[in-house]
């Protein structure tokens, strides 16, 4: 399997590194820890956890190895947000990244913190409850409301943005994912979100075209259906959003 072989040839580079220890922990999360994973289309959402200080001659290796693997199939959705024991703490906290096929900073959310504590996937070393502290969940409610007041819902306003499949599927999915933490304090696939989609009254094509995308092999769309798709998703989604907000606030 492509995906394995990627992890391997990853963790075997990431002990091979001159100049750095063993890493602590490397941990799945998202869609290959939650069973819902699709190779060719799904991310490979990782945190690594490495002894520490990230210096930058770490960094530097770090980089030459996402670059060696870039010609590697699927490499280009392998994400990797790195950790210290000593920096584990707080979901504010930013921590270097590789996603998108660049190195920055970003936090390892509370929806990804809660991920690795429910259904993580070990790859090597510690499990995320030796090294990772929990979730509470008021923080997990709080953070996933704030995502879709202060991220989702303005994003809802640039029309142009929402020609484009990614930002059909996540916007949609995240919604759904986000009613059910806000009403049952639990955590659902992309597959899932599918389901209550519709039992939350969204277009109904455009749920079938999410999941068509996404677990099959459709045509590519017409321009029509692009742009129709688009303002049916702007006209469903931002109500939803506010009525979400207004529930939960």
């Amino acid at each position: 399997m492509p995906t394995d072989a990627l992890l391997d040839r990853f963790l075997t580079g990431l002990t091979g590194l001159t100049g750095l220890a063993d890493p602590v922990a490397l941990w799945a999360h998202g869609s290959l820890a939650g069973g819902d994973y699709q190779e060719g289309r799904s991310d490979l959402d990782l945190v690594a956890v490495l002894p520490g200080p990230l210096t930058p001659g770490t960094v530097w290796r770090l980089a030459l190895l996402h670059a060696r693997l870039r010609a590697e199939p699927l490499a280009a959705g392998l994400h990797c947000t790195y950790l210290t024991p000593g920096s584990a703490a707080g979901a504010d906290r930013r921590h270097l990244t590789w996603a998108h096929e660049r190195l920055f900073m970003r936090p390892v959310s509370p929806v990804a913190r809660r991920e690795l504590h429910t259904f993580g996937r070990v790859l090597y070393g510690a499990g995320p409850a030796e090294l990772l502290p929990p979730v509470p969940d008021a923080e997990l409610r709080a953070f996933v409301l704030r995502d879709q007041r202060d991220f989702w819902r303005p994003a809802v306003e640039h029309a142009p943005r929402w020609r484009r499949d990614d930002w059909v599927d996540v916007g949609l999915t995240t919604y759904a994912r986000a009613a059910v933490t806000l009403r049952e304090g639990r955590l659902i696939t992309k597959r899932d979100s599918l389901v209550e989609l519709l039992a939350l009254g969204a277009p109904a094509e455009v749920v079938e075209d999410i999941r068509l995308r996404r677990y099959d092999d459709p045509a590519p769309p017409t321009e029509e259906w692009t742009a129709r798709r688009g303002e049916l998703t702007r006209a469903y989604l931002g109500p939803a959003i506010d009525a979400l907000v207004a529930s939960y606030a």
